[in-house]
């Protein structure tokens, strides 16, 4: 992601769930979503989101409850031989 959008940083988002927390990442970098979710909103095959060191468990429409102080990490899948 940061090749697609340099400027991007940690930062604070509001949501209570994963799915509103995309929203409001992409409303400051519009269009990541899309690298980050397909057209149906599902996590895209080769991504992976963590809820602190946890996996998200809800790929299909990210509703994942999120706290105050909650860390995401967004990741691309490895795959491959």
């Amino acid at each position: 992601l940061k090749r697609f959008y340099p400027e991007l940083a940690p930062g604070e988002f509001k949501g209570n769930n994963v799915a509103e927390v995309l929203e409001a990442v992409n409303q400051q970098y519009p269009g990541i979503k899309d690298y980050i979710v397909d057209e149906q909103g599902k996590l895209r095959q080769h991504v992976n989101i963590f809820i602190h060191n946890a996996m998200v468990k809800d790929k299909d429409s990210l509703k994942d409850l999120v706290k105050s102080g909650d860390e995401i990490y967004i990741m691309q899948a490895l795959s491959g031989g």
